[in-house]
């Protein structure tokens, strides 16, 4: 559900920062020792993430992989974020409040969350050793980006038409699995064209 929209800066330390996060009603990112309220998410946003964490979840039930949706922070050495889906292979405990060795991050790109995802989070996360796949998929239109880890990092695109392997989990969808149900003019187009088609 999170929408990574920024604003409202407050500083505080790494300490005070997961003690008042606890006892939040608001979920809070903390970067450069600032946090940062996070905004609701929008329709898309959420049936994109919904999508991809529901299908994460089935291919990883029994598998010591855990998927994780918009409530798991990431810790980035002493920042912590939210992504919108999180994969965590490591043993995790019931009193668990962060992840430290993510294996997949997903996020939704829209316009306010774009330069955030697409920039500084990239570079945060791209450093963790753990990671092995970044993925960016655009809410306002039909784009999914994949980035991954081998001799140096390698970005993909896929479209509609395109199939997406997420290959540290093992899991292959088709672009319009991950948009099923999106409200947005490449995929009405589509479904326009693919209902006309006899």
């Amino acid at each position: 559900m999170a929408l990574q929209k920024l604003h409202e800066e407050i500083e505080l330390t790494e300490e005070e920062y997961l003690k008042s996060e606890l006892a939040s009603g608001i979920k809070h990112e903390f970067i450069d020792g600032r946090i940062y309220a996070m905004a609701g998410a929008g329709y898309n946003h959420n049936c994109i993430a919904g999508n991809v964490f529901r299908k994460f979840g089935n291919h990883l039930e029994g598998k010591p992989c855990t998927p994780f949706m918009a409530d798991m922070k990431v810790r980035l050495g002493k920042d912590y974020v939210y992504p919108d889906v999180v994969v965590d292979c490591s043993k995790m405990n019931g009193a668990d409040t962060y992840s430290e060795n993510p294996l997949l991050i997903v996020e939704v790109l829209s316009r306010s969350t774009r330069k955030t995802d697409a920039a500084v989070k990239l570079l945060r996360y791209i450093n963790l050793p753990s990671v092995q796949e970044y993925v960016m998929i655009e809410s306002d239109f039909v784009s999914v980006q994949v980035l991954r880890r081998h001799k140096h990092w390698l970005p993909e695109y896929f479209f509609l038409g395109d199939s997406v392997t997420f290959e540290s989990i093992g899991l292959t969808l088709t672009v319009e699995e991950i948009y099923d149900r999106v409200d947005n003019a490449d995929m009405n187009e589509f479904r326009q064209e693919t209902q006309s088609k006899p």
